[in-house]
């Protein structure tokens, strides 16, 4: 789940992602040479050190020819992707035939990489000469994780991300715990009576079911908050599922809850106290208007979600 969330995160950034390392790449890299075939190596060879200066991030950087042969091994600070690859095909890529196509720098979608087995971006920038005839192509791979913290400081990769992630984990277990608790002190509070059901009192019955309520209610919100901010739970778009989860869900376990209490006042007022029904309408007014008001909010960001 983690993965699917850094996908959907770099699908959001992806465009200033793409701005900013062509910027870097232009910089270091003149898009147009000129130059003649012998000096073509050495050259290419030098813009991609200046590179490897000016992206620390990037996991591995190499150059490709018109054909997609890589024309250089590989550029990295890793000792075990440095110094490899030269001769390579890669001209099944996508990065090679996008660059060919569109004339410059892009950026690829996340991708395995058969050499380290974690998801990667490509960046690719092409080089031609006076002629306009291409002398080659730039690449640049980097991690999905590490682009996101490029761009993206505040994404789940970061030091702040993964410091929420365990005080959401942690917040989780304890909620839980506290739900767990309040479940078996409902189960023990009429358990007691064993099968003496003639001696079963309806107070205490109300006392369990108000317990276990609330424990069903606090287990609700520990699911939402555990899968929207520690998993990363996939939100869909233009909908009302793109608000606030757990606000959401919390708000949704509460109405449920006041409902089940709600209920048994009714019962339990009709038959001790009938004076003191006018307390149980007032909770469902309460609850009527709790209902209005989160349907307003799932209309109202369900329209800026169509908007978008």
């Amino acid at each position: 789940m983690l993965v699917v969330k850094e996908i959907q995160e770099y699908a959001q950034i992806r465009t200033k992602a793409r701005a900013y390392l062509c910027y870097i790449m232009s910089r270091n890299i003149s898009q147009s040479i000129d130059t003649d075939e012998g000096a073509t190596l050495d050259m290419v060879i030098g813009k991609i050190k200046n590179l490897l200066e000016a992206v620390p991030y990037a996991e591995v950087i190499y150059a490709i020819d018109g054909h997609g042969i890589q024309m250089v091994d590989n550029i990295s600070k890793n000792p075990k992707l440095n110094g490899i690859g030269k001769g390579e095909d890669r001209s099944d890529r996508a990065y090679y035939y996008k660059t060919l196509n569109e004339h410059r720098c892009i950026l690829t979608d996340p991708y395995p990489s058969l050499v380290s087995n974690e998801l990667v971006v490509t960046a690719s920038f092409p080089i031609y000469d006076v002629h306009n005839k291409l002398v080659a192509i730039i690449c640049m791979d980097i991690t999905l994780k590490n682009i996101l913290k490029m761009v993206h400081p505040s994404s789940i990769d970061s030091t702040f991300g993964t410091a929420s992630k365990w005080v959401y984990s942690a917040f989780s277990v304890a909620l839980f715990a506290v739900a767990l608790l309040l479940f078996i002190k409902a189960i023990f509070s009429f358990m007691h009576f064993g099968v003496d059901f003639a001696h079963i009192k309806i107070q205490e019955i109300f006392k369990s079911t108000i317990l276990l309520t609330l424990s069903l209610a606090i287990v609700d919100l520990v699911k939402a908050i555990f899968e929207e901010e520690v998993l990363g739970r996939v939100k869909k778009r233009d909908t009302s599922e793109d608000s606030h989860q757990t606000m959401i869900r919390f708000l949704g376990s509460i109405i449920i809850a006041l409902s089940i209490e709600a209920l048994m006042l009714v019962f339990k007022f009709a038959l001790t106290d009938p004076v003191k029904l006018m307390y149980a309408v007032y909770l469902l007014l309460g609850i009527t208007s709790l209902i209005i008001g989160l349907s307003i909010y799932l209309k109202v960001n369900q329209k800026g979600g169509h908007k978008k």
